[in-house]
């Protein structure tokens, strides 16, 4: 499983018969500080709702068909839910909080 932020979608108009429907987004993956760390790639969207500037949380390899209703779907990445928050543990005492990828400010120290 891994982070991505949507950064665009796609259009086919002749496609496997099970994507049907199916919308098709370009995915960044990215790291906990939601810096890019590797190539952009197509996933279908289990949610249905993810969108560009989303960030979301995929899934890869055989395992991104089971987002769709049909498992035998042939694809490599599939996205499995809209990410609301990221909580970074960066020491025990320091927390970084990232809301829809912009820094916030915790309300109070969150126990480790």
């Amino acid at each position: 499983m891994f982070l991505a932020k949507v950064i665009g979608t796609l259009v086919a108009t002749t496609k496997h018969e099970a994507l049907t429907g199916v919308k098709l987004l370009i995915v960044q993956p990215v790291n906990e500080q939601l810096q890019p760390n590797a190539e952009p790639v197509v996933a279908v969207d289990g949610t249905h709702m993810a969108g560009p500037g989303e960030i979301v949380y995929c899934i890869a390899s055989r395992e991104g068909s089971l987002v769709l209703e049909n498992w035998f779907t042939p694809v490599d990445h599939g996205i499995l839910g809209i990410v609301d928050e990221i909580v970074v543990v960066v020491d025990r005492r320091e927390v970084q909080t990232l809301s829809h990828g912009r820094p916030t400010t915790p309300d109070k120290e969150q126990p480790c």
